[in-house]
């Protein structure tokens, strides 16, 4: 089971970022490792190089002070002191033959270069060549200057040494570039781990939520920027599913409550009329209170269903620049008739020409309720006042009445779906008008509220972003 866990790693991110980590840092370490290498090969081919020069230089001075034969003899003399096998000098003419020479048992394949004597016949003061002498374990370094008059010195120099050195450092940055990549490994995985750690908290968090723990939400704590935006964006995404949940539950619930009554009255209208209809007029009456009840309950399963998708945001209704100050006008004339009626005093003081971004048909839906509304409960002789201002960048609507009021303690749920208070009992409707209007409200960017006295009247403010 152990084992199957750790192979079940291979397929997480986590694993695949420590492979990046590793991989990446492998990449670096070899071109670094590769630059040293140049760099210090480089340097130590100038040493010795500079080496050779100043042995060049020695013996010129050799030449020229003391002559020929002590040259030839500290020639020997010097080759047998850095070791015969190491190094060698050999005195040349222009043409490579070997006038004098050190101890050459171990250099015995070394020839001459015409390419190097040619150049130093041409004018150049000395020439440089790297020779892999055959049965010989280490290349050479041979260098050719003009020494006295006419004559070649050529001085050879084993890079054994030079080898040797390289070798160890090759070792020694491999051992230590493995150690890193190991180390470097384990650190990108605890990396990779801590960062994902809050991608796996959310993980866990779904499951549970998928097991009915809808309580559950994933802590914010400082794992960087990405991860704590990613933990705060899905508890607000599980806290609006909640909100969603809970008012499905709602309207759930309210729905069947509120479908019983109608459905009861249209049985038992159609029952009384089985049982003791005797006329035609009966069945008749029957039938329109039956067609009544239906579209009521067309009527309020419409509604729901308008309110649901508006505030889901599930329509998408066209939006255009709307002149809502001539829109509250048009609902104000359509009214009129029906203030006339019911002998209450419309009065409308609308700015002109204010404009909010929206669909026209939903924001006059919104208009039409709270008008409906306030005339609902006004009584004769009563007043309904709408208005609209504009206020730093918002448009408030405005609609108040002098009608029976609402108690502080239903304020606060006349927003919610079939809430209706006691004293709006024996009027006709629904109890979805007010849910309806603030939910186009909050569609357009904007919001409803209400302030109300009860036997003084009610006012409901919709605020809107002004376009």
């Amino acid at each position: 089971m152990y084992l199957k866990k750790i192979l079940n790693q291979r397929h997480t991110l986590a694993f695949r970022l420590t492979l990046w980590y590793a991989a990446i840092f492998a990449i670096l370490s070899f071109g670094a490792f590769l630059a040293f290498y140049l760099i210090i090969s480089s340097v130590i081919q100038r040493n010795t190089d500079q080496e050779l020069l100043n042995d060049l230089s020695e013996f010129s001075s050799i030449m020229s002070v003391r002559g020929y034969d002590s040259f030839e003899s500290e020639m020997k003399i010097e080759a047998e002191s850095d070791g015969v096998d190491k190094v060698f000098f050999r005195l040349l003419s222009p043409k490579g033959e070997t006038l004098a020479s050190s101890n050459m048992s171990s250099w015995r394949n070394v020839g001459t270069s015409r390419i190097a004597l040619k150049r130093l016949r041409n004018g150049a003061d000395h020439a440089f060549e790297t020779l892999a002498i055959p049965e010989h374990p280490d290349r050479a370094r041979v260098l050719y200057g003009i020494i006295g008059h006419g004559k070649i010195l050529q001085i050879g120099k084993s890079l054994k040494d030079d080898r040797q050195f390289l070798e160890i450092f090759r070792e020694v940055f491999s051992t230590i570039m493995v150690v890193l990549m190991l180390f470097s490994a384990l650190i990108g995985w605890v990396m990779a781990r801590q960062a994902m750690s809050g991608v796996e908290e959310v993980t866990r968090t779904a499951m549970d939520i998928s097991k009915g723990a809808f309580e559950q939400r994933v802590s914010i704590r400082d794992r960087g920027d990405e991860i704590n935006r990613l933990a705060t964006a899905f508890n607000v995404m599980l806290d609006r599913i909640d909100v969603l949940v809970t008012g499905m539950r709602e309207m759930t619930d309210n729905m069947a409550h509120d479908l019983r009554s109608p459905v009861t009255r249209i049985r038992g209208v159609a029952e009384m009329a089985l049982t003791t209809g005797k006329s035609m007029d009966e069945y008749e009456a029957m039938a329109a209170n039956t067609i009544e009840e239906c579209d009521r309950l067309l009527e309020m399963v419409n509604t729901m269903l308008d309110i649901s998708e508006t505030e889901a945001g599930a329509s998408k209704p066209l939006m255009v620049k709307t002149d809502i100050a001539e829109l509250v006008r048009v609902v104000c004339e359509l009214f009129q008739p029906t203030a006339e009626k019911n002998n209450v005093a419309l009065i409308s003081g609308i700015s002109d020409n204010s404009f909010v971004y929206g669909n026209i048909q939903a924001l006059q839906r919104m208009v039409v309720n709270l008008l409906d509304n306030a005339f609902k409960y006004t009584p004769s002789g009563g007043t309904v006042t709408v208005s609209l201002k504009g206020n730093e960048g918002q448009i408030v609507i405005s609609v108040s009445n002098t009608g029976i009021g609402i108690s502080q303690d239903d304020l606060p749920h006349i927003f919610k779906r079939f809430y209706r208070c006691d004293q709006s009992r024996s009027q006709a409707g629904i109890g979805l008008g007010l849910s309806l209007a603030q939910a186009i409200a909050k569609a357009h960017g904007g919001n409803i509220s209400a302030a109300s006295n009860p036997g003084q009247g009610t006012k409901f403010m919709v605020t809107l972003p002004q376009f």
